[in-house]
């Protein structure tokens, strides 16, 4: 299948999903151009994406310089400080928000360009020593000290990633603990504080992602094909 059929069948079965799990709230489906060259990002947004993510800070600085504002940019890898630089200016989210020191680089470069940046706080729900973010029991601390101290930090909602396993009850435990977490962070009612955004589901467990409530799912081997990696 092309990746215009494999957009086309997706975003089929998202809405069934939908539907199925009587969700009212869209779900975007986010193309992950790990890896993937421009002209087939550029087929992807030809064929109706509107957001890509990108791992990496340079590269998607990359693209953007090629590709320009056609599609909404989303840094959803682990971002070093002192690559902050790279895309302040230009992704739409940052889908990796996991300590003060990154808060810190974010606000004093978003305060020079006048710009609040759009975030999600990553949360290793699995306590996989293998994933990024913050374990669960520290995020309501971590999110109330952003709100209090970084004005131009907007923080949109949560991201999390499931372990890799065939185990579907598993992987639902860990979609329903971070939608729970985001409800008792909505009732707090902080500054600067959303929670209509739940990042969570990738190729092979986007279906479980929708039904336990994910707004945005993280789709790249299901829309251009194995890729490698090491490239």
């Amino acid at each position: 299948m092309s990746i215009k059929d494999n957009i086309i069948s997706i975003k089929q079965n998202i809405n069934d999903i939908r539907k199925e799990s009587n969700r009212q709230e869209d779900v975007n489906l986010m193309a992950v151009t790990k890896t993937v060259d421009v002209d087939k990002v550029l087929e992807a947004i030809d064929a109706g994406i509107t957001d890509i993510g990108e791992n990496k800070p340079q590269e998607l600085a990359r693209k953007y310089e090629v590709i320009g504002d056609k599609v909404r940019y989303h840094l959803i890898g682990t971002l070093q400080t002192n690559k902050v630089k790279y895309i302040i200016d230009k992704a739409y989210m940052i889908h990796s928000l996991d300590r003060i020191s990154l808060c810190e680089e974010i606000q004093k470069r978003a305060e020079k360009i006048d710009r609040i940046i759009n975030c999600l706080v990553q949360v290793n729900i699995s306590k996989e020593e293998s994933k990024h973010g913050l374990e669960e029991e520290f995020v309501i601390d971590f999110i109330k000290e952003v709100s209090n101290n970084y004005k131009n930090i907007h923080i949109k909602g949560l991201m999390t990633m499931a372990p890799f396993i065939d185990d579907e009850e598993e992987i639902r435990k860990v979609f329903r603990s971070l939608k729970n977490l985001s409800l008792q962070i909505k009732d707090l009612n902080l500054p600067n504080v959303e929670m209509d955004t739940l990042s969570m589901g990738m190729s092979h467990d986007y279906k479980i992602a929708i039904e336990e409530g994910a707004t945005i799912v993280r789709v790249g081997t299901s829309i251009f094909g194995q890729r490698n990696y090491n490239k």
